[in-house]
């Protein structure tokens, strides 16, 4: 698996996690969820995505989009 599809199932399970937190704990998680969309909106602009660098580091190979 690469580093573009690790981002996005990591991101996925991240908001999905947040949103059933949100229903169960406490709403004050959705506050997570937004921060993940944020930063996908972001990396997306900028093609900087924190998640990726940290795979990267780890020696995930690259994909096309984070290179």
């Amino acid at each position: 698996m690469n580093i573009d599809r690790l981002v996005f199932a990591i991101a996925g399970s991240f908001i999905l996690i947040s949103l059933l937190l949100s229903q169960l704990h406490s709403v004050y998680w959705l506050g997570f969820t937004a921060f993940v969309g944020l930063n996908l909106l972001q990396a997306s602009f900028t093609g900087f995505c924190p998640l990726a660098k940290i795979l990267g580091a780890l020696g995930v190979k690259t994909g096309c989009a984070f290179n």
